[in-house]
């Protein structure tokens, strides 16, 4: 994710006419929804993530500084870790809180090979459920039982801002997370069993962390260039490698091609963090990417965002568009797509569907173009595109306030789940709780 405050700064202050064009074809939702469930307390709430759990219900997680309504087991009113456990209908069934008394943001939940979670995300905090802080925010990943309960928790980070923003469980049992390492205050450290002082960079690095299933730190490394690079998301290659992606604003160092200002920039490690290959992929404006998913035959779907409208995006509809490439095991573009209208449109998560093709979260400013509607700022947004990209359907959900759709799972039935946040006091079907809810959609 994920929320990054340059481009939301670029995001509000950028405008555009929302004229219709009645040339194109309209691509009509053709969902149907099966029902609409809100969660949260008087504060902030944010969904990040969202998994079907063995039990055929849901997990999900962000984060919330309420300390009230749905919110258990909180007494400070700010950010903790919040996961919540919900049964197939989307009842809560229980929910918990992660964190202490600093800002304490989760970002990213699986379910574990003994039906227990991992979740990770960024952490100021030294004390309740946190032992150890490095200075502003550290990695934070915990292991967690099959009812939220704390095995073990661990922190990786240096004296300055060290964000995680995705993991997931390895072949061995370990586990992998990866996000960004802020190299400038970490002094070159953070290249576990690397020559540190020959491998020092800039502002921030892509960060990836391998532990055993323990929590024991195995290695760790970093990739990136001397300006500000962050990875968002990661998957294992059938080979046992990780394909991390993110974006890149450097064009030194480990960026051999960048593009533009900001790139996609997706690269390729073994099991043991070397690097087997890098790739930038964009035009020469602003692209960053939020997901990455795997399909069946080892190649790669990555969903984020572009203002660009050459180099490698073929297309721009205005503003900024969803843009969705597919590339091969060794870094290949296959094939590229951008959704979009003429205001701010973003896409955030990606998934593989059973029968083929693809489901896109994100969030819409736009009603023209391929965004049909518009219920007010911006809205959660729904895409559902074939194998090759070509878009069949898309639905936008919300209010006349700020909604955003952030990740999405296909469910064993075929469904579709997304979660995301919500400030419209007008959401259809929900009775908004405080100042954002979290909100998850199920959808046949």
């Amino acid at each position: 994710m994920k929320n990054i405050t340059l481009f939301l700064i670029v995001i509000f202050l950028f405008s555009c006419t929302k004229d219709k064009d009645d040339s194109l074809p309209e691509i009509k939702f053709l969902g149907e929804i099966e029902w609409v469930k809100n969660f949260g307390g008087s504060g902030e709430e944010t969904a990040q993530s969202v998994i079907e759990t063995s039990d055929g219900g849901y997990a999900v997680f962000g984060y919330t500084n309420s300390i009230d309504g749905d919110v258990s087991g909180k007494t400070i009113a700010v950010n903790d870790y919040w996961l919540l456990k919900l049964d197939a209908a989307g009842n809560l069934q229980w929910n918990k809180t992660y964190g202490g008394s600093k800002d304490d943001r989760g970002q990213s939940v699986i379910e574990t090979k003994d039906n227990g979670f991992a979740i990770t995300g960024y952490s100021k905090s030294d004390d309740g459920d946190a032992s150890n802080n490095e200075g502003f925010h550290d990695n934070w990943i915990l292991k967690l039982d099959t009812l939220g309960n704390i095995e073990w928790e661990r922190s990786f980070g240096f004296s300055g801002h060290d964000h995680s923003y995705d993991l997931l469980q390895t072949e061995d049992g370990g586990f992998f997370f990866i996000g960004f390492l802020d190299i400038t205050a970490a002094k070159g450290e953070g290249n576990f069993g690397k020559n540190n002082a020959s491998t020092r960079h800039g502002v921030g690095e892509y960060w990836g962390t391998k532990l055993d299933s323990s929590g024991n730190l195995e290695w760790r490394r970093y990739f990136g260039g001397t300006n500000n690079d962050r990875a968002h998301a990661v998957v294992q290659a059938n080979d046992g490698g990780f394909v991390l992606t993110g974006f890149s604003e450097s064009n030194d160092f480990d960026i051999s091609n960048s593009k533009g200002s900001y790139d996609f920039w997706v690269i390729k490690i073994n099991d043991k963090g070397t690097l087997l290959w890098e790739r930038s992929f964009g035009g020469t404006e602003i692209e960053v990417s939020n997901a990455i998913t795997k399909t069946n035959t080892n190649e790669y779907v990555i969903v984020g965002q572009t203002f660009s409208d050459n180099g490698d995006v073929s297309k721009n509809n205005g503003g900024s568009d969803i843009w969705v490439l597919k590339i091969d095991d060794t870094g290949n573009m296959l094939w590229e797509q951008s959704f979009g209208g003429t205001e701010f449109d973003s896409g955030e998560g990606v998934s593989v569907l059973k029968n083929d093709g693809f489901i896109i979260s994100g969030n819409s400013k736009s009603e023209d173009k391929d965004a049909m509607t518009n219920a007010g700022e911006n809205d959660m947004w729904l895409l559902r595109t074939d194998a090759n990209g070509k878009l069949l359907w898309q639905g936008s959900f919300g209010g006349s306030g700020l909604d955003y759709g952030f990740d999405t799972v296909e469910t064993n039935e075929k469904a579709i789940v997304l979660v995301g946040e919500s400030a419209s006091t007008d959401f259809k079907n929900l009775q908004n709780k405080g100042k954002t809810d979290v909100v998850v959609i199920k959808i046949k």
